[in-house]
Order: C-alpha cells, then sequence, then structure tokens
C-alpha cells in the first residue's frame, strides 16, 4: 500500500457477539477518522470454530463462562456502555441478520450496514429484542430508515453466496474470534485491539 492509499479493513463479526457490541461505534469512528475503506463482513464462527479450534460459549468451561461475564461488565463499566450481560434472547442464531447486513451492504451501502450492525447489535444487549426473528429486522430496518425490501433480498442466492464466501475469506486469513478487523493481512482481534489498529491506520 502506498503512503496516499486509502486503506482497506476487512470487519469481519458475528452480529450476536458482546464484543462486537463493545467496539462498534469506536471502530467505525476510528475507520471515519483515518479515513478507512470498511469492508462489512458478516461471518458464521460455526466453520471457523471448526477450522480453528474455538468452542461455542456454550461449550467452553464454567470458568471461562464465568470470568467472561466478569470481563464483559468491567468492559461496560469502563465504557459508559449499557448492557444486559445475559440478555433475554442469547445466543440467538445470527444467520438471519447476518444475511440482511449482507443484502443491506449489497443494495445500500456499507454506511448503511455499519449502521445497521449496531442496531442489531443494540437489539440484542441493550433492548432484549430477538433478531433471529424476521419481525424484528423489519423493525430495525425501519428504525435505520432501510427498505423494508432489504429483508425479502437477504434471502437470495447471492447473499449467501457472499456469506459462504466471507467466511471461507474469514479461516483463509486466519480470523478465529469475534470481532477481527484485518488490514493488508495482519489481524486484530476484539475490540480491546483497536488502539492498535489506530496506530497501525496512522502509519
Amino acid at each position: 500500500m502506498s503512503s496516499t492509499a486509502r486503506p482497506v479493513i476487512d470487519y469481519f463479526l458475528a452480529t450476536v457477539s458482546p464484543y462486537v457490541y463493545l467496539g462498534h461505534a469506536r471502530f467505525v469512528a476510528i475507520a471515519r477518522a483515518r479515513g478507512a475503506q470498511v469492508r462489512v463482513r458478516p461471518v458464521d464462527f460455526g466453520p471457523i470454530f471448526a477450522a480453528s479450534g474455538g468452542l461455542p460459549l456454550g461449550k467452553r468451561a464454567p470458568q471461562r463462562q464465568a470470568y467472561r461475564l466478569v470481563e464483559l461488565r468491567r468492559f461496560s463499566e469502563h465504557m459508559g456502555l449499557p448492557m444486559n450481560l445475559q440478555p433475554k434472547y442469547f445466543p440467538a442464531a445470527g444467520d438471519p441478520s447476518s444475511r440482511l447486513i449482507i443484502a443491506t451492504d449489497l443494495h445500500a451501502g456499507p454506511d448503511a450496514a455499519l449502521g445497521l450492525v449496531g442496531a442489531v447489535s443494540r437489539a440484542v444487549w441493550v433492548q432484549e429484542r430477538n433478531v433471529a426473528d424476521e419481525g424484528v429486522l423489519a423493525e430495525l430496518l425501519a428504525e435505520q430508515g432501510l427498505s423494508a425490501q432489504l429483508l425479502a433480498q437477504s434471502h437470495d442466492a447471492a447473499v449467501q453466496a457472499r456469506y459462504t464466501a466471507d467466511t471461507q475469506a474469514a479461516i483463509d486469513a486466519g480470523v478465529f474470534g469475534a470481532p477481527s478487523y484485518v488490514v493488508d493481512g495482519e489481524i486484530f482481534w476484539g475490540q480491546d485491539r483497536l488502539d492498535f489498529l489506530d496506530r497501525r491506520l496512522a502509519r
């Protein structure tokens, strides 16, 4: 990348991840301040965990599950972000919201997709809404001022193909957790690595 080229960030995310929620607004602010292009890439962490040796939350050791709640509380309080640590609709299937974000990216652009990522995250972790329900997703589109048609478009074969391709791209890039921000092949995993991402973009 030349010194004048616009940096590109691949934003690999799980729509229901608490760490995506905690980091999203700050990530968007950093990317915009640095003039970076963001490629919004919701992915399926089932295949990613299978490839990387990761475990879904319910299969992790009780000690890890307990400490996760401690860390979420710490980050929520430190960052001043409201958060229900054990929301009513978690875990929820991430595929419907992921495909909707991809459809939004394809038809309304990355800024709209980023806005919807934030809305989905808040729906899970603040508002306790079921983002696996299409009625809730329709409400979120309306609240974001986005076309209701996007919900139907999220079922298109092209959207599923992109979801599958982005998941494979994450595996190929070495991604193993969400959120992961990738710049020129360099992975920054987790919202607590955003300072390092900002320094990388400032080079």
